[in-house]
């Protein structure tokens, strides 16, 4: 199936993964820095509602020919959507009402050893000896990061119901990962439509109970631009990216790349929030990259 042209970067995997993980990266950080103003169900409703406007505009001139295969594969688009729409990222903006971002963070990093786990269970794909070392190696630069070089940050960080909730969300966003092999065969405007759409809907009696329970979203010109941003870029485009590069190199290895997220948080915090570059930063971006050039590679 050709998957038509994303940007026109289509057949790059490994740049359309780095552009996926880069705006899914600031989208933790709006997630936390609006968490005050914006519940976290009405932040992933109004996210998943306006990129579902934005992106059935762009998909409209392939769905009429993709209807059919989508409704033929309403199954896989319904899971999907539950996996990595609805609950991924709500569960997430849940999780940081209650927990810091180092802790998240942590979390996420094992979202590519559970991948590799789930394919292999799943589908019984199996990684070489070099692969392996190299998500070692990048979940350990990873570590260094969010631990700041230091053991004693790592050991003194506490398990809250915040990283449970994380947890439980990145371990299904694993499940999305490995499960978009079995995606219909339509284009990707239309499959993320359809996606979006539905997950969106699973969200809209979650969002009315919360409204109701007297959490409502504060509506001033940060909380517009911050559901803008994670409508578009963490959503859309983001989304696009992965989706292709998963279909081009599996989901083992662009799974790897989720490891790049403290990198670019941390590259975020050093231009936006004036934090100074420290030597775990660049230790711990060596380590990552040379993990990820060690899992990319082809075994024989």
């Amino acid at each position: 199936m050709n998957s038509g042209r994303l940007f026109g970067l289509a057949d790059s995997p490994y740049l359309l993964l780095i552009l996926a993980v880069f705006f899914w990266a600031g989208n933790f950080i709006v997630g936390r820095a609006v968490r005050a103003d914006v519940p976290p169900i009405a932040l992933a409703f109004w996210r998943w509602f306006i990129a579902s406007i934005l992106v059935t505009i762009l998909a409209w001139r392939h769905l009429p020919a993709d209807l059919t295969q989508l409704r033929r594969g309403w199954l896989a688009v319904l899971l999907l959507a539950i996996a990595g729409i609805a609950s991924f990222n709500t569960l997430l903006y849940i999780g940081l009402q209650y927990t810091i971002a180092v802790n998240a963070l942590l979390m996420q990093s094992l979202m590519p050893v559970l991948i590799v786990g789930l394919s292999f269970l799943s589908f019984r794909e199996r990684i070489s000896v070099v692969q392996a070392g190299g998500v070692a190696v990048s979940l350990a630069g990873a570590v260094v990061i969010i631990g700041q070089g230091s053991l004693d940050t790592l050991l003194l960080l506490s398990i809250n119901r915040g990283d449970i909730l994380v947890l439980i969300a990145v371990v299904g966003y694993a499940g999305y990962s490995i499960g978009l092999r079995k995606r219909p065969a339509v284009h990707p405007l239309s499959f993320v439509t359809g996606t979006f759409i539905v997950g969106d809907l699973l969200l809209l009696p979650f969002h009315v109970w919360e409204s109701q329970a007297g959490h409502r979203l504060h509506i001033d010109a940060a909380t517009v631009m911050a559901v803008g941003y994670v409508a578009i870029f963490p959503s859309i485009v983001s989304y696009l990216c992965f989706n292709r590069g998963v279909e081009l190199v599996g989901a083992n290895r662009a799974g790897m790349f989720i490891h790049l997220l403290p990198v670019f948080g941390s590259v975020m915090a050093i231009v936006f929030l004036g934090e100074a570059l420290q030597w775990y930063h660049a230790g711990g971006i060596v380590l990552i990259a040379s993990g990820i050039f060690m899992a990319t590679r082809r075994g024989r």
